[in-house]
């Protein structure tokens, strides 16, 4: 065998350049099948889903990077030098910037529109007790008995409870 070539691992092909002991074939598919481990989430953005996230060998080290961003980091020239830039290379987050810069605007009422987040998280909700569900039963099926859009749950107004389950609300 030649000095420039050598021999890959895993295939045992003569190729010119080896990546861990690998030929580029052979190294593509071992990364593509390391495992992401269990809680992982993309160092430059809030995906969390497994499916789509991959280990990526970036500065040195595997960090775990979901697909999009995977994807938007093997087209970046010149690649970013730090973690930070990499993020704010790859976000997603159009807000951050004023994209009207240098353009007339044209709104009849000047105000700012970025104040803000649109994306609130949800407010939490009560519980659904026992004694707040109520099941209703039609053994009858008439056609023109329609409930579709009126069942809901809400609290049991307790004069219209029924007197031998009023003794179990006291405290």
């Amino acid at each position: 065998m030649s000095d420039r070539f050598r021999e890959c691992e895993v295939c045992h092909a003569s190729v010119g350049e080896l990546r861990r002991g690998r030929c580029w074939g052979c190294y593509a598919r071992w990364v593509d099948t390391r495992p992401v481990g269990m809680g992982a989430k993309c160092v430059t953005c809030p995906e969390k889903r497994r499916k789509v996230l991959r280990a990526v060998e970036l500065f040195g080290s595997w960090k775990p990077m979901c697909f999009n961003c995977a994807g938007q980091l093997l087209a970046m020239t010149p690649m970013p030098t730090s973690l930070a830039e990499l993020r704010l290379a790859v976000s997603r987050e159009r807000r951050a910037k004023d994209r009207r810069f240098g353009k007339p605007d044209g709104r009849v009422f000047r105000y700012e529109r970025r104040v803000g987040q649109r994306r609130h998280t949800r407010e939490i909700t009560a519980v659904i007790e026992d004694d707040m569900i109520i099941e209703v039963f039609v053994e009858d099926e008439s056609p023109g008995l329609d409930f579709e859009g009126l069942t809901s749950i809400r609290e049991m107004v307790s004069h219209l409870r029924p007197v031998e389950l009023r003794s179990l609300d006291a405290p």
